[in-house]
């Protein structure tokens, strides 16, 4: 991947956000398949991971991913349900304020992660879930989470 995808707060800002009557853990199993689908298409050397209510639903380590991208996974997603919003989305508000994410004194960056692949699975407005990806440069992370997210809506009846 030699193009890498820039994304600025508003490009973020503007992508589709899932955010349902409901999500079932059959869902989640849906959005984590196509997102397999989905890094497969793109040649991409992900994992994956979908959580719904602190439970693992599906996790696919692909490629030459493997026990390394377990952290990220998690670290992503803490992100996410910290601050509710995509984890790159976070780091980008972060850098324009001036204020680099990593630099904050008061996050346990061990244990938080603000690079791009972590979007939340939203019910009603609260967050109740996640899908993650990691192994690639975090903006081919998060382009393919926003994709699998753009997808799976569109699949969905009106």
């Amino acid at each position: 991947m030699t193009d890498l995808p820039t994304f600025t707060v508003a490009d973020l800002e503007a992508q589709p956000v899932l955010d349902l009557p409901a999500f079932t853990q059959d869902d989640a199993v849906d959005l984590g398949l196509l997102a397999v689908a989905v890094i497969r298409e793109r040649g991409a050397n992900l994992a994956v991971r979908v959580e719904l209510h602190g439970e693992t639903v599906l996790q696919a380590l692909t490629g030459s991913t493997g026990a390394d991208n377990l952290p990220w996974l998690e670290g992503k997603a803490q992100v996410v349900h910290r601050f509710g919003e995509a984890s790159l989305l976070v780091r980008r508000r972060h850098e324009a304020a001036g204020t680099p994410f990593d630099q904050r004194p008061d996050v346990d960056h061990d244990r938080f992660k603000a690079h791009g692949g972590s979007v939340p699975l939203r019910v009603a407005g609260e967050v109740v879930g996640t899908l993650t990806t990691s192994g690639e440069p975090d903006v081919v992370d998060h382009a393919v989470s926003a994709e699998t997210i753009r997808r799976y809506l569109e699949s969905r009846p009106s």
